[in-house]
């Protein structure tokens, strides 16, 4: 069934909807420039380094090229309702700088995982939530798993730090 917001069939080409689709696709491009810089290691027997970067390129040529296939036969945007913007929040603005700036400053000191979870509390925090302890509960998890992936499965040292020792005796 087709979509009734959906440009009709025939219509003329969307031409900054398919401006975004080439957009993507020169960032997959890009990517794939970036990807192919990285150097292979013989010492990865089955996951190296390129993988995800490949996996990440290859699905923003997908998405850009059917940006650009939708805005030829007319686009999307069209069917976007306008809604007023909110205006700038300084505090969200500033919990998002803090969460950015903390994971840069205490990952070298506390690891991953607890610079991880400090900034997806504060970024929670940017977003109005204010159930901090399920956001820290939550972040640690996400965090903590995420480590586990990375250092056990992939054998990727993303940081280690207080946590991260616990993990790698017990893991």
């Amino acid at each position: 069934m087709r979509d009734p917001r959906a440009a009709p069939p025939g219509a003329s080409p969307a031409w900054p909807d398919f401006g975004v689709g080439v957009a993507v696709l020169v960032l997959a491009g890009l990517a794939i420039v970036g990807t192919l810089m990285i150097p292979e290691s013989p010492l990865y027997a089955r996951v190296g380094p390129t993988l995800f970067p490949w996996i990440a390129a290859a699905g923003l040529a997908v998405l850009g090229a059917g940006l650009a296939l939708v805005g030829l036969r007319g686009g999307w945007s069209a069917s976007l309702e306008d809604r007023p913007t909110d205006p700038f929040n300084p505090l969200s603005f500033a919990l998002l700088l803090a969460g950015l700036v903390a994971n840069t400053a205490l990952i070298q000191p506390l690891g991953f995982v607890l610079a991880s979870t400090l900034q997806f509390v504060l970024v929670c925090a940017c977003f109005g939530s204010r159930a901090h302890l399920r956001d820290l509960a939550i972040g640690l998890a996400v965090c903590l798993g995420s480590y586990i992936v990375f250092s056990r499965l992939l054998g990727v040292n993303i940081g280690a730090g207080v946590i991260e020792g616990l993990v790698d005796r017990v893991v």
